[in-house]
């Protein structure tokens, strides 16, 4: 979809495409908690003024948007039984003006612009959406800087976004410089069997790191970019950023409310929390062991990246020394454990590289003591059914032989 150019502090979302992921994704380096709003209140109370502030106003937001977005209870507050509510109304109780005359819709724009930024981490929020045509809910960043350098210079990463039109498909999108509004970089996840967001909680998250930024709806990965994915742009995501939530009535994406939509209609929040990020990959450090009691070993002392993964006889060498990461990776040497060319096939060669944190260098460990790489959905496997000294690891499909079993650290 085309939008007209954005105004400072205004929301934008790209056409995106629609990935069912095959498998859970990992996930990055998450530290501890460093904010949060469980939304504990009584009934009726505003929003923590501690935490959050408002937008208010009617100029459409750079986008024909019809709301209002005002600081009353009546279109943000708690509502006692740990939830915070944004109300959209069909209404203009006090006259307000709007860019197209008289207001039609208020509502509300809750931001930490001025209570609480970060760079790198998880943001995540559990809601519950609201739903009809002309209804536009999101839960997004945008960077602290933008008040100097403008938009899109400052960045935007938005978490959530939704358009009635859509009940079943939640956005998740990057804008920056050269890929702002319609062109920005994203991807978008629709619920199975026709489900719609708007009929129970949904927990929505972006695991935030130097280089990558990656999208879930309740923990299942859906979208992840990089500078890679943006065409040569400028990679706009390494500075303090500010949270927002809203819901926006019409627009230039969503398209107005019409006689089917029915007012008021709910954003409720759940809670909004925020972790840190942690650098290096953390994680427990020790041997891997696999098929005939054999280690997970790299051929020689001082790895050229695409040096051979295979199995060897556990000696306690630095070659058999991996940190299993909490982001996801595998580390030996001061490299990661890598699929050659980052491919999806069966019979890739697993190898050591640099790390960079594409998917081919991701891994989770599963319950039934498989190691899987989530871009692939496929497992590590000791080539050929050997526990020979020198067997080369690949990546094949999951079939639960003792070939694909391993311990980790």
């Amino acid at each position: 979809m085309a939008h007209r150019p954005k105004l400072a502090a205004v929301l934008l979302v790209a056409a995106t495409a629609l990935i069912v992921p095959a498998a859970p994704a990992a996930q990055a380096a998450i530290g501890p908690l460093t904010w949060s709003d469980e939304f504990n209140a009584a009934a009726g109370t505003a929003p923590n003024s501690a935490r959050w502030r408002y937008d208010i106003g009617g100029g459409g937001w750079g986008n024909n948007e019809l709301q209002y977005y005002t600081n009353r209870t009546q279109n943000a507050a708690h509502d006692g039984a740990g939830n915070l509510v944004i109300t959209a109304r069909r209404e203009n109780p006090a006259g307000y003006g709007c860019w197209y005359g008289s207001c039609q819709y208020t509502s509300a724009r809750l931001l930490t612009a001025a209570t609480f930024t970060q760079a790198y981490g998880r943001f995540e929020a559990r809601m519950k959406i609201p739903r009809g045509q002309g209804l536009w809910p999101a839960f997004w960043m945008l960077g602290n800087n933008i008040g100097s350098v403008g938009w899109p210079q400052s960045g935007e990463i938005d978490i959530m976004e939704n358009v009635g039109f859509e009940p079943s498909t939640v956005h998740g999108t990057l804008h920056g410089p050269g890929y702002s509004g319609g062109a920005g970089v994203g991807g978008g996840y629709m619920l199975p069997g026709g489900q719609a967001l708007a009929d129970a909680f949904h927990t929505f998250t972006v695991d935030w790191e130097p280089n990558a930024i990656t999208w879930y709806i309740d923990g299942i990965q859906y979208s992840r970019k990089t500078p890679a994915d943006i065409g040569g742009n400028q990679w706009v995501f390494d500075h303090p950023f500010f949270m927002i939530m809203n819901v926006a009535v019409g627009g230039n994406w969503p398209g107005s409310p019409n006689a089917s939509t029915v007012f008021p209609q709910t954003l409720t929040i759940d809670y909004v929390r925020v972790y840190s990020y942690q650098s290096g990959g953390g994680g427990a450090t020790g041997q891997i062991t696999g098929f005939g009691g054999k280690c997970v070993d790299v051929a020689g002392a001082n790895p050229a990246n695409g040096t051979q993964v295979q199995l060897w006889d556990c000696n306690g060498t630095n070659a058999q020394r991996w940190t299993v990461g909490t982001d996801g990776t595998i580390r030996a040497l001061g490299k990661c454990l890598d699929v050659s060319g980052g491919s999806t096939a069966n019979g890739a060669r697993v190898q050591l590289w640099d790390c960079n944190g594409t998917g081919a260098q991701r891994w989770t460990y599963t319950a039934a003591r498989d190691l899987v790489n989530p871009q692939a959905n496929k497992c590590l496997d000791a080539t050929g059914v050997s526990s020979a000294n020198g067997t080369p690891l690949q990546l094949w499909t999951c079939g639960g032989g003792a070939n694909q079993k391993w311990t980790l650290p």
